[in-house]
């Protein structure tokens, strides 16, 4: 499951034309695979939602019910997370 991942994001890299939003869809991807895997099949991933209380997030994960669960702020791959 991670190798085909980051499969997705060398290959995209690869290509020279990709943004952050670019690798979204198989973050999305990945994320919900695990959560069925790790036996909860009700989550889902939105990506890109509305602005929230939280800001402007890249992803809100939700669980069975749509319950907010938690968000998530991708960055590029390569991209320093130093504050």
């Amino acid at each position: 499951m991670l190798a085909e991942y980051l499969r997705a994001l060398v290959e995209q890299e690869r290509r020279g034309d990709a943004r952050e939003e670019s690798h979204y869809p198989a973050l999305k991807a990945l994320l919900e695979r695990a959560a069925a895997e790790g036996g909860r099949p009700d989550v889902r991933v939105t990506v890109m939602p509305r602005r929230t209380l939280a800001g402007d997030v890249d992803f809100q994960v939700w669980a069975g019910g749509g319950r907010l669960v938690g968000y998530l702020e991708a960055k590029r791959p390569g991209t320093s997370l130093a504050i």
